[in-house]
């Protein structure tokens, strides 16, 4: 498996995918990538038309085509055929619940299984943990349930923050997180902070960004993780 799974689109005072474009655009070439299979599905205050546009006008500068899977009448014939499948972050619930309905689960997950590069970015990340139950969300629609291409054995809370407002009465994002992991003792969470991503090849995994990432598992202290630290037991 090839997977580029991105915690953010857009740093604070940047543009719109202005920080990974690179990162994106090399992943791809790797493969020798010219035209992605685009995922709008996470969009829902804008059109699947204008999540096109946003991205291809990203990646034009790259020469790779973004061809929107909405736009397709036989969605699996689509994935059947992609290059490279890219998910775009929004709503996982609303991401789920359309790539539910569109019964291409299995099929994406063996594509990608067999060597088709996956890239996902926040919603996109959640979509390739076993569930979206990390997702931080609001399950503004109901997909049939949670479970996710589960290509990874792990979940991802992507956009992770250690913020805490002493004026806020809430729970922290580590709160949740850890009754996440009550709940599932078994699961490893992997909140990954904004700016930083995963790099998946086969069984192998690495961080890249300059913030560690905070590693929750119940029974056990979070703990941090800078780039250069092994994340092998986090695949299994």
């Amino acid at each position: 498996m090839k997977l580029l799974l991105i915690s953010n689109s857009t740093n604070a005072g940047e543009g719109y995918l202005d920080y990974c474009k690179t990162s994106i655009a090399d992943f791809l070439q790797m493969s020798n990538v010219k035209k992605i299979l685009f995922f709008p599905f996470a969009a829902v205050t804008f059109t699947y038309d204008e999540y096109e546009r946003r991205v291809q006008n990203k990646l034009n500068d790259f020469g790779t085509e973004v061809d929107s899977l909405h736009r397709h009448t036989d969605a699996r014939q689509a994935v059947e055929q992609a290059q490279a499948i890219v998910v775009g972050g929004g709503n996982t619930f609303s991401l789920l619940k359309s790539v539910q309905e569109l019964n291409i689960i299995e099929t994406v997950r063996r594509r990608v299984q067999e060597g088709v590069p996956y890239i996902g970015w926040s919603a996109g990340a959640n979509l390739a943990c076993p569930t979206i139950c990390t997702t931080n969300d609001m399950p503004i629609v109901e997909p049939h349930d949670f479970t996710a291409l589960q290509l990874i054995p792990f979940q991802i809370n992507p956009h992770y923050t250690d913020f805490f407002d002493p004026k806020h009465g809430g729970e922290t994002r580590e709160q949740r997180l850890t009754e996440y992991t009550t709940a599932n003792p078994h699961m490893y969470v992997a909140g990954l902070r904004e700016a930083c991503m995963f790099h998946v090849e086969g069984r192998r995994l690495q961080l890249h960004g300059d913030r560690p990432l905070r590693v929750f598992k119940h029974g056990r202290e979070p703990k941090e993780y800078v780039a250069t630290a092994d994340l092998s037991f986090l695949m299994g």
